[in-house]
């Protein structure tokens, strides 16, 4: 199991990042990127902080934790800026919180969000087919999201991205405990979402690919 999309008390989680680890290390996970809330207030501050604890963590864990951020709610025209600065700060996996049915992100995120320097696009909502190809091209994922309310348009996303060839990943988007899924629950996820059995593994096989190809921590 692998999860690109995390949170801990750093924003608006409920765990420290090493309890955060330990949660999903007994439930086998290979890796875990912790993705804490930004803009340009914090951004200095979570991922230098975070690189510390990684290096921490994964000298002794067998879970590896994974150094990234979710820029959210942040206006279009300033995503490709602050992305590069997460990116130079040593950020290994750059999320954006994109269009969800159920807050009120601007309109223009996820198309800004895919033409920037980023790895994925969290729970796009109704992501449109060229946004989608876009993501194709750029080999950015696209989420489809075990938690409530921003999983609503998993089904939606999953269409435009079998018509287009953008590649999927599923996260928890866990804040706390009970957040993490397990694999059976994660499985559950894309195929409610529509997904064959066949689509699913694939999926699994996107974020393995991912993880694989991150750079090493700074």
């Amino acid at each position: 199991m692998i999860d690109l999309h995390t949170h801990t008390f750093f924003s608006d989680g409920a765990l420290v990042p090493s309890e955060h680890v330990r949660r999903v290390e007994i439930l086998g996970y290979e890796a875990i990127a912790i993705t804490d809330h930004a803009d340009s207030s914090n951004l200095h501050l979570l991922i230098p902080n975070l690189i510390k604890v990684a290096r921490d963590l994964n000298s002794v864990n067998t879970t590896r934790l994974i150094v990234g951020v979710e820029l959210t709610h942040v206006p279009p025209a300033l995503i490709a800026p602050l992305a590069a600065e997460a990116r130079a700060l040593g950020a290994q996996i750059i999320v954006v919180h994109g269009e969800t049915p159920v807050e009120p992100v601007l309109p223009g995120t996820n198309r800004a969000a895919l033409e920037a320097d980023i790895d994925l696009l969290a729970h796009p909502g109704f992501i449109t087919e060229e946004e989608a190809a876009l993501a194709a091209r750029k080999n950015i994922l696209l989420e489809l999201s075990g938690r409530k309310g921003h999983c609503l348009t998993n089904g939606h996303v999953a269409k435009m991205a079998e018509k287009t060839g953008a590649l999927l990943a599923i996260n928890a988007d866990a804040h706390t405990p009970g957040d993490f899924l397990t694999a059976e629950m994660a499985e559950k996820v894309g195929l409610g979402a529509g997904l064959s059995k066949e689509r699913y593994l694939q999926v699994r096989r996107n974020m393995v690919d991912l993880v694989r190809r991150l750079k090493p921590l700074a």
